[in-house]
């Protein structure tokens, strides 16, 4: 086998540590390419474990554009949240990220709020299995260090997840519901479905109407979706995003919004809105 097709083949994997580590795809596929270009530039016939190297290599620029990005993501226009991927139900598989529960939309709104060595070592140790040693060379600091920095966001992320996951039945059940009920004008029905502490974020980043500050509370939530609902003028339709349904609702301004869930016990506890069409261009 070739390099040029180890590294096909590897593409895909790379692509959703990329991914992972910083919420946008295509500053992803910019660090995977970045990766390739290292690699035409290396001796690759002394390289013993090309798989390791790649996945070093692409953790490292990862966590490079990351922190270059937390300076950018401050002077955001509102919430700034990880772009939601639709499923590619045909082309190159290749071009796909593979996404599980591991790499959900809700864990990738819970890593933003970690700092980028946290959220690295995480990312690399608890969901691609990294030793702790080849994590420290990544993020340069100690194992110690980094076992540190794994179990401070491990901490995070358990204290943010649903007390009970939702299976997908579940999970599908609570947004056809909300679909339902934003279609009908059904405010009672909108109310049932949402758990009381539901939040609802908005990311316009300045190119779309958007809160600039999230909607907390299920009653709150509730008015706030029932008018945005009769403004939109159509029914919401139903669209995977990162391996879970979602939904693209459609609004008067002629602007889409692309839906994530995350829903605890059959109610739904977060809603996050993307609206700014820098990230729906792959719907």
């Amino acid at each position: 086998m070739t390099i040029t097709q180890r590294f096909a083949r590897a593409r895909p994997r790379l692509l959703r540590l990329a991914y992972s580590e910083l919420g946008d795809l295509g500053e992803a596929e910019d660090v995977v390419q970045e990766a390739w270009l290292r690699l035409e530039r290396t001796d690759a016939a002394a390289i013993e474990n090309l798989d390791g190297w790649l996945t070093t290599v692409v953790a490292r620029l990862a966590l490079d554009r990351l922190r270059s990005a937390r300076a950018r993501r401050e002077s955001y226009v509102g919430p700034w949240l990880p772009e939601p991927l639709p499923a590619v139900p045909s082309g190159d598989p290749a071009d796909r990220v593979t996404l599980d529960e591991s790499v959900s939309y809700a864990l990738l709104t819970v890593l933003e709020q970690l700092s980028p060595a946290e959220r690295t070592a995480f990312v690399l140790h608890d969901v691609f299995d990294m030793p702790f040693g080849e994590v420290a060379e990544v993020v340069g600091r100690t194992p110690e260090a980094v076992r540190q920095l794994a179990s401070r966001a491990r901490r995070h992320a358990t204290s943010e997840r649903p007390r009970f996951a939702a299976s997908p039945d579940e999970h599908d059940r609570a947004v056809r519901a909300f679909a339902r009920a934003i279609a009908d004008g059904d405010f009672e029905g909108l109310v049932s479905v949402l758990d009381p502490d539901a939040v609802w974020t908005s990311d316009g980043g300045g190119r779309a109407t958007a809160a600039r500050k999230p909607v907390r509370g299920r009653m709150r939530v509730a008015r706030a979706w029932i008018a945005f609902g009769r403004r939109a003028g159509h029914a919401p339709v139903e669209v995977e995003l990162n391996g879970r349904l979602g939904l693209v609702l459609p609004s008067g301004d002629g602007q889409r919004a692309a839906l994530s869930f995350a829903v605890d016990d059959g109610r739904i506890t977060r809603i996050d809105a993307v609206r700014n069409p820098e990230k729906l261009r792959r719907l």
